[in-house]
């Protein structure tokens, strides 16, 4: 008698392996009982519980792509770290795993084919040496000689004895291995016959399969002697190569773990290295932006970000130079202005005394002056005032232009100085003053005189009388008032604007430059149509015409320009608005105590200037409209 023959690979398995042990294996990975009636209810609670992991799961994998949608890596760095290292993670991920399966592999196969060589072995020298029905002595003896072999496994022997009984004989006795520890598809396998034919010579074959007992796993193997005697069956523990698995697993997961860490040190060395020069660059952006033109990159190599650095130091170049050709036009321009102002005054002088000369006569009674040239008397006299207010206004947008405007601050009774005012220039009869005396304010009284004039002036042309001026105080931390723009009026054609259009909030400007006696707030509401929609962001615009028909205007177009740099001179701000009832509403916010900005910053006229440089505002006298 000899044993089932036993193919390459050292025998068969039942059917392709689920255990966690092998690939080869036959059953699925049994639970603590080996016996097929014990495994399919278990197996069947397994499968149920699957499902409910797998029902879960994708509730919390459609929750987890939500946060992970809404997730926002805004910084390089930490995008470059995280790059670096998922690639590294999944680089060590799949190296380990490789390795670990073919190490696996290469373990079990080598246990598993030396077990079931020793096997076949002993199941031919030993098993093949008993009576075709031995006796139950017999049977029980050679399975422990086959125990005792170099690999220490587990024997069982069955057999029929002379009297046609079944008997086994196991290594251990009764309380060692049984058939009942042989899973069923393992028996069948093992007593089905096989056809006889050219590739297959043997009738029995060597089967085996892994199982898990108790997280311990098993090599369990049997076949048939060929030509009659018993069959055997082997139950090997693989718990030593189980253990050499596990801390195989053990070592690669920590070396993946310090490749993840590594990667991310290097990720971080080279987001350094690669972002440094980024930084460079962005540092030397803003102080571009603050205005420090003469700002360069040093450039070293030949990569990307050379190249970049070189491109920003030749932008920079090109500003730099932009902006001094457009510095020295723009100071040429000012210095024209006010040369031609200063030559123009030496002949306008001549000319207004000469004017003064002919208004005398057209007012004397005698009638001096022909009555066909008193119209063009008339005239010379109006465009002489007008030309010159224009040569003053000019010198005074030079002086602001230049930075030489400075403030000769006193304590003045805002109530008391918009009545001088307006009694100046008999503005008395068509204009209404809403002011409490006591509300004092140190200020320059001459620049809010010419804030006054033009604002008010500007009212009476385009908007017509009466002009309601207000006048009421805020606190510094701020009471929530702010103009009423609601009762606003305003001139058919003029220019309320975007004062605010420098940026700044009414009254911010003020609160800010005040830190002791908040602010005062001057209000100038007339009764017209208001201001068109598009001529608002330009109401404070030098020489800006509402109309292209209408060029010639009786003002300068300077006005609301002067005033409102006289009022950016006080830390302060005009505003311009069309209220819902009609009419325009300028809105005049003042500090009440200058002095403090003027200490807190020497330059502080020159910075509330330089803030607003480029922007051009409009004339109060009313040309815009």
């Amino acid at each position: 008698m000899r044993p089932a023959a036993a193919r390459q690979g050292r025998g068969r398995a039942v059917v392709p392996d689920a255990d966690p042990y092998g690939p080869g294996c036959g059953l699925p990975a049994g639970p603590a009982s080996v016996t097929q009636e014990q495994q399919d209810p278990r197996e069947r609670q397994e499968r149920e519980e699957h499902r409910e992991r797998h029902g879960g799961s994708r509730g919390w994998s459609a929750a987890r792509k939500g946060v992970w949608s809404r997730l926002r890596f805004t910084s390089l760095r930490l995008r470059l770290v995280v790059v670096f290292g998922l690639v590294a993670l999944t680089a060590a991920v799949s190296a380990s795993g490789i390795a670990y399966w073919l190490n696996r592999e290469a373990v079990l196969t080598r246990a598993q084919d030396a077990v079931l060589g020793d096997f076949e072995q002993e199941m031919q020298n030993r098993a093949g040496a008993l009576p075709e029905r031995p006796t139950q002595e017999e049977l029980q003896y050679t399975a422990d000689q086959m125990a005792n072999s170099s690999q220490r496994f587990s024997v069982l022997l069955i057999a029929e004895d002379p009297e046609g009984r079944t008997v086994y004989g196991g290594s251990g006795g009764l309380s060692g291995f049984s058939l009942q520890d042989v899973p069923v598809s393992l028996r069948e396998a093992v007593n089905e016959r096989q056809k006889i034919t050219s590739t297959n010579e043997y009738a029995y074959h060597l089967y085996w399969q892994r199982i898990v007992d108790g997280d311990t796993p098993y090599l369990v193997a049997g076949t048939r002697t060929i030509g009659g005697g018993p069959t055997g069956y082997l139950l090997k523990s693989l718990e030593p190569e189980a253990k050499d698995l596990n801390s195989l697993a053990w070592s690669l997961g920590i070396a993946t773990g310090l490749a993840l860490i590594g990667s991310a040190l290097l990720a971080q060395a080279l987001a350094t290295t690669v972002l440094k020069p980024v930084q460079r660059l962005g540092t030397a952006a803003r102080r571009l932006g603050e205005g420090k033109l003469d700002t360069r990159l040093r450039v070293s190599g030949t990569d990307e970000l050379a190249d970049l650095s070189r491109t920003f130091n030749k932008a920079a170049e090109a500003l730099e130079k932009r902006v001094a050709d457009m510095a020295a036009r723009d100071e040429a321009s000012r210095r024209f202005v006010a040369d031609m102002s200063h030559e123009l005054r030496t002949p306008l002088t001549a000319i207004t005394a000469v004017t003064e000369v002919l208004e005398e006569e057209l007012e004397f009674e005698g009638g001096g002056i022909a009555p066909m040239v008193e119209p063009a008397v008339r005239l010379v006299v109006s465009e002489t005032r007008r030309l010159n207010d224009l040569v003053e206004n000019l010198m005074e947008v030079t002086r602001f232009d230049a930075g030489t405007a400075r403030l000769v601050l006193d304590d003045v009774d805002i109530a008391d100085q918009i009545t001088a005012c307006i009694d100046a220039r008999a503005w008395l009869d068509a204009v209404e003053l809403d002011a409490e005396r006591g509300i004092h304010a140190r200020i320059d009284p001459r620049r809010l005189d010419v804030i006054l004039a033009n604002l008010i002036g500007n009212a009476l042309k385009h908007g017509g009388s009466p002009v309601r001026v207000s006048v009421r105080e805020e606190s510094a931390a701020g009471d929530g008032s702010g103009p009423d723009r609601s009762d606003g009026a305003g001139g058919a054609e003029a220019v309320a604007g975007e004062g605010a259009g420098d940026g700044a909030e009414p009254g911010t400007g003020a609160e800010d430059a005040d830190g002791s006696g908040g602010t005062v707030i001057i209000e100038v509401r007339d009764q017209g149509p208001g201001i068109p929609e598009d001529v608002l962001p330009h109401v404070f615009d030098r020489f800006y015409k509402a109309s292209a028909s209408r060029p010639r205007s009786e003002g300068s177009g300077l006005g609301l320009s002067i005033a409102l740099e006289n009022a950016h001179a006080h830390g302060g701000e005009i505003t311009a608005a069309n209220g819902p009832g009609g009419g325009a509403v300028f809105t005049l916010r003042l500090p009440r105590d200058v002095s403090a900005l003027m200490e807190e910053d020497a330059g502080g006229t020159e910075d509330a200037r330089g803030r607003r440089s480029g922007t051009r505002r409009e004339n109060t006298e009313g040309d815009a409209r």
